[in-house]
């Protein structure tokens, strides 16, 4: 395909006029030209122009979509339009997530020569990374990263759904900061842990003698996040009779404090969570209909810590920095590492976090072996692991009508709460369970 040297020369010169960093690619990856916003980011680096552009950004070999990823090159080729992706890239001030917006080029006779590559640092992704343990390179953690990405600057209601202990209050966390929202309040609402008597006051306020014991008037959880983001943790648990108010407040903006008449303005966003399949929920009566579609506007899956691959042993060694208590950091063994890769995770990255705090207290040493790992957990290391494949079709906890779970629920040696936390209920979730069977 010819190269038309003036058209080409005149496509360099308009990026310059881009603040932010541009490349142009053609249709084999190769780098013709960067605008001096992309060059500012490669100081001291190799040049880039006449590289592959999956080679500076990525170091691979091959492109994107062969080494287990999305290539926006490649959309943009079968779809014939603009793609936006998001990647995790190599620059000068180290790995980053980038926005990738890459648009085709067309020549007179309508065939794709060129590709223009947008790239947009995800504001302050490098910083929730590092404080708050959104680290991942997996393809999973990556698909989910670009759907936070695209949602965080809008408005709209999103529903974080997956297994307990994959942070999903820390996606919402970063779906906040991410927003326009991020200098206003973050509020996060836990609804397992608000006895029903409580769960209208503590989310709306209430006024002074509005029920016994109410001797001063309170400020509700919706008020609190006024401009900001309010984070209802494990939706499934809001009792029916709260469910109603809360559809008014989604749907018109609008509240009354307990004991008030007076309608009060709420500006803020809803991000939900939950582990528990809320369609089930809604066919057996037990979630408003309405509300789930209320809710479910953006829905998010976080993908459980058995198909992140590598990422297991990423998170590791963030998480003994933070465990490791102020003594000198302990690293894994090779074994143990390999232990680590392999375990099954029913518990995600709160039990990988427990697993490593436990070890480094059972370490003399500065490195980790097998035998540091909860010997409880040895027959779990023939599980097999998949990085990138779909859910397993079985849940992780024992369901409440199998035998499994009342069999769990005899033998275990702890109180409720750790119950909970090892079948990955809330307490509220279990107790009616147990009153489930125990009606049986």
């Amino acid at each position: 395909m010819a190269v038309d040297q003036a058209s080409l020369a005149e496509l360099v010169s308009f990026l310059e006029t881009f603040p932010e960093p541009h490349i142009l690619c053609d249709r084999d990856y190769r780098i013709l030209a960067a605008n001096a916003a992309y060059r500012a980011n490669w100081v001291d680096q190799i040049e880039v122009v006449g590289r592959k552009c999956f080679e500076v950004s990525h170091r691979y070999t091959v492109p994107c979509d062969q080494a287990g990823e999305s290539c926006p090159l490649q959309r943009s080729l079968q779809s014939g339009r603009r793609e936006r992706v998001l990647h995790l890239h190599y620059t000068s001030r180290g790995e980053s997530f980038e926005n990738i917006e890459l648009s085709p080029i067309r020549d007179a006779s309508g065939a794709i020569v060129y590709y223009v590559e947008k790239l947009e640092p995800l504001p302050g992704a490098s910083s929730l990374g590092d404080v708050q343990g959104l680290i991942g390179r997996s393809p999973a953690f990556v698909k989910m990263m670009e759907l936070v990405a695209r949602v965080a600057p809008s408005d709209a209601s999103v529903l974080l759904q997956g297994e307990s202990g994959t942070g999903k209050e820390l996606v919402a966390n970063a779906i906040h900061q991410l927003s326009r929202r991020a200098k206003h309040p973050f509020v996060a609402v836990d609804c397992s842990g608000l006895p029903e008597t409580l769960f209208e006051s503590a989310l709306f306020g209430h006024e002074r003698g509005a029920f016994t014991g109410a001797t001063t008037r309170t400020t509700g959880l919706v008020e609190a996040a006024s401009g900001g983001t309010l984070f209802l943790d494990e939706l499934g648990d809001i009792p029916l009779s709260i469910q109603v108010k809360l559809l008014r407040l989604l749907e018109t903006g609008t509240y009354r404090r307990v004991g008030s008449p007076e309608l009060r303005k709420a500006e803020v966003r809803v991000v939900s969570a939950t582990h528990r399949p809320l369609t089930d929920m809604v066919s057996e009566g037990l979630f408003r209909q309405d509300l789930f579609y209320r809710l479910n506007i953006f829905p998010i899956h976080l993908p459980p810590l058995r198909q992140r691959g590598h990422d297991v042993l990423l998170l590791a060694e963030t998480l003994l920095d933070r465990v490791s208590g102020g003594r000198l950091r302990s690293r894994l063994s090779a074994e143990a590492a390999a232990w680590l890769r392999g375990y099954h995770y029913p518990g995600n990255v709160r039990e990988l976090r427990n697993i490593l705090e436990r070890a480094c207290l059972l370490c003399d040493g500065d490195e980790i072996h097998l035998q540091h790992l909860p010997v409880e957990l040895a027959a779990a290391r023939s599980l097999p692991t998949s990085s990138d494949g779909p859910p397993p079709a079985t849940r992780d906890f024992p369901d409440s009508h199998s035998l499994s779970f009342e069999e769990v629920v005899r033998d275990f040696k702890g109180s409720r709460k750790a119950l909970a936390s090892h079948l990955g209920l809330s307490e509220r979730t279990l107790y009616r369970r147990l009153k489930t069977v125990d009606g049986q």
